[in-house]
């Protein structure tokens, strides 16, 4: 018979094993990685602390939405530094000039990736300097290239240069900008 303590450390090795798989880059398995890996601990830790069923519960779905929210909070981080990078290298350029951008991701969440930039408009006034831009993401899908398009606005915030827009980029990054 199995103790106990041998099922926690089994379904702690089950929660790394996900963990594990979810750094590949595929954006649902992390997902659904992530949740099944707090079930599986928020499951352990209930069965150490009680019982009670509707506490064990509690417990777990408290799990679940913590790593779900982590998740998600490092899914903005990467977007983040993604749009940030994308925005300083249009913000260099001049008008219908292209530029290359590449990111290669300090925690692989998702895959590095890389495309071009032109800057579409100037926007300047006494209280803004911005510029619309359009960005592709490069890759390949079933061995043939592969290019998306996508529009954006960044704007100079005295610093730096700055993401600005949400809509365009809903496609693209999700709800998780």
């Amino acid at each position: 018979m199995r103790t106990p303590r041998f099922a926690s450390a089994r379904m702690l090795g089950s929660a790394l094993a996900l963990s594990t798989l979810a750094l590949s880059g595929c954006s649902s398995l992390m997902s659904e990685g992530t949740t099944a890996a707090a079930g599986i601990g928020g499951a352990a830790l209930a069965a150490k602390v009680t019982d009670n069923a509707a506490v064990a519960t509690g417990i777990g779905l408290g799990v679940q939405a913590g790593a779900r929210a982590a998740l998600q909070h490092s899914q903005r981080v990467v977007h983040t530094e993604t749009q940030d990078h994308i925005a300083q290298i249009a913000g260099a350029l001049a008008d219908n000039t292209v530029g290359n951008w590449q990111i290669k991701h300090r925690i692989p969440l998702e895959p590095d990736e890389h495309g071009r930039v032109v800057v579409t408009r100037s926007i300047n006034g006494p209280l803004v300097n911005c510029k619309e831009i359009l960005f592709t993401v490069d890759g390949v899908e079933d061995g043939a290239a592969k290019v998306d398009f996508f529009v954006a606005s960044i704007c100079h915030d005295g610093k730096q240069w700055k993401w600005a827009t949400a809509e365009p980029a809903t496609a693209r990054w999700g709800s998780l900008q």
